[in-house]
């Protein structure tokens, strides 16, 4: 927390809180079991990431984390996970550029440790090898996202 005295009075600056981590919605599917444990070959595995903010009162947001996992051998989905994580920040003292950047950065951060673990959980009890999730970069994600609107602005006006 933050906080400036100036003349005797306590002005508080910029303050993130978390006030709930929690599982908003999670699947596991093997659509082709028990066939599926005894194929062969090469897994592929796809990884798909999406995040949500939804505004729950003033200086509260519910931040949304979807990690989505697919496994197919050949052309066969061997497993499906999908875990929404969620968590309420509370998010004040920031302008509007800063508290979108913490929202779309530091909260899917706060997010990714339980979501992982939860997919891991999932495929392992699944009957399926051990999977760990690698670190995701999710300033470098937001970066590459404002480079592109920035890039897509200029031919929306033109």
């Amino acid at each position: 927390m933050a906080e400036i005295t100036t003349n005797g009075a306590a002005e508080v600056g910029a303050q993130l809180s978390l006030q709930k981590v929690y599982i908003k919605d999670a699947s596991f599917e093997v659509p082709g079991a028990p066939q599926i444990f005894q194929e062969q070959g090469q897994p592929q595995v796809q990884l798909n990431l999406q995040q949500q903010v939804g505004m729950l009162a003033d200086n509260v947001y519910e931040v949304v984390l979807t990690v989505t996992v697919t496994c197919k051998l050949e052309e066969k989905t061997a497993y499906l996970a999908e875990v929404q994580q969620a968590g309420v920040f509370g998010v004040t003292g920031f302008d509007a550029q800063t508290r979108d950047t913490v929202l779309a950065t530091y909260c899917p951060n706060v997010l990714f440790p339980y979501a992982r673990q939860i997919v891991s959980d999932l495929i392992q009890n699944g009957g399926f090898p051990p999977f760990l999730l690698q670190p995701i970069n999710f300033e470098a994600l937001y970066a590459e996202q404002a480079r592109r609107q920035a890039e897509a602005a200029p031919q929306a006006n033109a």
